[in-house]
């Protein structure tokens, strides 16, 4: 009895000995664990709504560029892909415009970043620009070869905010240019210096344009409030969505960002559009699928901007289940695009955003993970940090998120 007794204790303990093993935490997931250690970082796997590796999901983070995924998917289910934003040239309704008009041309934009006054603005976008020297062209066909007043630029739609709560003061200054309603050449000088006047800068540009095409303008170029009893002359249409904010995203240009972000205010809050209105635009369709977030702007400039990882995932996961997910996706940079020039990434296949300020580092998007062979949301955000070592982790986390998870 004493010998059966003892092997029956030597069996459990046998037992228990390999039931940690039975359960062992996955080896690629230990190699995350210790990749994070004790660092102040967030990461969040998951596949089909369901986490996969998590590690302090749920604390709040400073999302950095990031903000502009969250921004695009808000500005998408608020827009769509194939909307265009429109700029018009404008003058008093008359039955038939003559050759001379006598009056004021109006310049009216609706928030186009891509509007052009020369040759050499958007030379480095993947799609065409919009180029006034087609709105004077437009002009011209209607027959009009004289103005005898002045080109206007419209102040109105949005409202000549350029500061966010979270800024630095030196933002406005060297990151971000005024994000105005109607703008040309991303509202910069020759030479990459902010324009204050942004509006009367168009109507100069217009002017010249006008000019190039045979029209004489005998004013000086102006700004103001557009009178309401307008009628247009001459329209364009800027790219749709789609290309524009793949563009913003993979560039991480902050001054599209807020562009599109008082788009977003304004067609969500109605004009004029705002910073805040676009923030608030964002934090409302975040807290309508379960997330909470904090934000004060489009472009993520704001260290004052706060969302977890897990929350940043799901709303990827969102994403992927609404009519534009797929595009949405496709418009992210993938490995050796973009701010992920310098990161090839071999081997992997990843869509993702970037985002960097002083001391934080963040990472999501969409990794395709081999074993399962199906595209997984991931968020990594991180601070305290140098660039540098943030993105060697980063690397190290998704290879091992890909070949393995």
């Amino acid at each position: 009895m004493r010998k059966i007794g003892i092997v029956a204790v030597v069996a459990v303990l046998l037992l228990v000995a390999a039931a940690p093993a039975a359960h062992a935490r996955a080896a690629w997931k230990v190699r995350i664990d210790r990749l994070v250690g004790h660092k102040r970082m967030g990461v969040s796997l998951a596949n089909d709504g369901r986490t996969v590796y998590r590690h302090r999901q749920h604390r709040m983070r400073i999302p950095a560029s990031n903000q502009k995924a969250l921004m695009s998917m808000a500005l998408f289910e608020r827009l769509g892909l194939e909307h265009t934003i429109t700029t018009k040239a404008s003058i008093r309704p008359v039955a038939l415009p003559t050759e001379t008009y006598k009056g004021n041309l109006w310049l009216i934009g609706r928030g186009d970043p891509t509007l052009a006054g020369n040759k050499t603005y958007g030379t480095t976008m993947p799609f065409a620009p919009t180029h006034l020297r087609d709105l004077a062209a437009a002009v011209r066909r209607m027959g009009i070869r004289k103005i005898e007043g002045r080109v206007m630029g419209s102040i109105e739609y949005f409202d000549h905010d350029w500061w966010a709560y979270g800024w630095k003061s030196s933002f406005p200054r060297d990151h971000v240019a005024m994000p105005t309603a109607l703008a040309v050449n991303g509202n910069l000088k020759s030479n990459g210096n902010p324009v204050y006047r942004p509006e009367r800068r168009a109507a100069a540009a217009f002017t010249k344009r006008l000019k190039y095409k045979g029209i004489e303008v005998t004013g000086k170029p102006g700004a103001g409030l557009a009178p309401e009893d307008l009628a247009p002359v001459g329209q364009l249409s800027s790219a749709p969505l789609q290309q524009i904010v793949s563009y913003t995203n993979r560039r991480s240009h902050n001054f599209f960002a807020e562009m599109l972000g008082k788009r977003l205010g304004a067609a969500r809050f109605g004009p004029l559009g705002t910073i805040d209105k676009g923030a608030r635009a964002i934090t409302a369709w975040a807290r309508k699928h379960g997330v909470d977030v904090t934000a004060y702007d489009s472009s993520g400039l704001s260290y004052g901007n706060r969302i977890s990882t897990a929350g940043m995932a799901r709303l990827l996961r969102v994403a992927e289940k609404r009519p534009w997910g797929a595009a949405f996706r496709r418009g992210l940079a993938a490995g050796g695009q973009g701010t992920m020039q310098n990161r090839p990434l071999k081997g992997i296949r990843v869509r993702v955003k970037t985002g960097t300020l002083q001391g934080i580092s963040t990472l999501s998007g969409y990794v395709y993970l081999k074993g399962r062979q199906t595209w997984a949301e991931f968020s990594i955000m991180s601070s305290g940090l140098s660039k540098s070592r943030a993105v060697e982790i980063e690397n190290k986390i998704l290879r091992l998120m890909a070949n393995n998870a």
